[in-house]
């Protein structure tokens, strides 16, 4: 007989594997799907998660399912889910190998994406020595020259973050910069370079930058980059469901615990958040894990009172 899982995980991040966590301590059963391609793959460390500051992305994720196959109702899939039929109760998973894994809820954990702007040079330095989050990477860059590669709101947000770790920064915005005068003048009393001008590409060897140069001829020197990369969902499947999207592009919840907009589907990690952190999505996989179980709980309390009754 083909299997109904309690739920149907699709995403193998930390949002996704703690939500296994809490399901399998909880006592369902669950099929995981993760092609294991996350986005934090070219980083060699993960900071900010309490007792793993320093990890390496794939020894947390070697550890987190090391203790979730304790639980033997949690099942793993090396796999992409492609497809989505069915409702609350009964969803039907369709995976790139050909398997159809049913489950009576859902559980997006699917991420996002980094879309890098297209500079040359900039691939080669990536999760060597440009990031994207100073929370993650700041400490390891901390008092060097940086360029700062943003536009607009986001490149003035960053400016005023990463001072925190250097004062050494300077802003490249490879275009128009996008900032209002005020925000110019606040860079320019604070004695932080704008450079408007196309990035030509970033020089470097064996991935640590030493500069970045411009269309214009000028070059700026740093030892470091943050940049500011273009977020998009790391699937299609919360589109294709008809789940809310805010404006950018993540998936709304309803509430704490991970609902999303179509019963039976809960969100969790970077898809559902702008606040991209391992120790974030963590704690968001919980929750869902935990909103998933309460729902199961009382839909099982209802049928037992009917069976009851009857």
């Amino acid at each position: 007989m083909e299997t109904l899982f309690d739920a149907a995980i699709i995403g193998g991040g930390p949002a996704g594997l703690n939500a296994a966590l809490v399901l399998g301590r909880a006592r369902k059963n669950v099929i995981l799907i993760d092609e294991g391609l996350p986005r934090n793959r070219v980083t060699h460390e993960s900071h900010g998660f309490l007792t793993r500051d320093g990890i390496k992305p794939d020894e947390f994720r070697r550890i987190a399912v090391e203790q979730i196959r304790a639980y033997p109702s949690v099942r793993f899939s090396a796999d992409i889910a492609v497809d989505i039929a069915g409702a609350d109760g009964d969803f039907k998973v369709s995976a790139k190998g050909g398997d159809i894994y049913r489950a009576k809820k859902l559980l997006l954990a699917v991420g996002k994406k980094d879309r890098l702007p297209e500079i040359e040079g900039l691939t080669d330095v990536y999760g060597k020595s440009a990031f994207v989050c100073p929370y993650c990477d700041g400490w390891e860059l901390r008092d060097r020259r940086l360029a700062v590669i943003a536009k607009g709101e986001r490149a003035f947000h960053f400016a005023k973050t990463i001072l925190g770790w250097s004062e050494r920064i300077t802003l490249c915005t490879d275009g128009p910069d996008e900032l209002t005068d005020a925000q110019r003048e606040e860079l320019r009393v604070r004695g932080i370079p704008l450079f408007d001008a196309r990035i030509r590409r970033i020089v470097s060897e064996d991935g640590l930058v030493s500069k970045v140069e411009l269309e214009e001829g000028a070059a700026v020197a740093c030892t470091g980059i943050f940049f500011a990369p273009t977020l998009v969902p790391g699937s299609d499947l919360p589109r294709a469901l008809g789940c809310e999207l805010t404006p950018t592009g993540s998936i709304a919840a309803t509430d704490v615990l991970g609902k999303s907009s179509v019963p039976g589907v809960f969100v969790a990690g970077d898809i559902a958040t702008e606040l991209n952190q391992l120790i974030q999505a963590a704690a968001m996989g919980a929750m869902a894990g935990a909103g998933i179980n309460a729902e199961l709980l009382a839909e099982a309390w209802e049928a037992r009172g009917r069976a009851m009754r009857s």
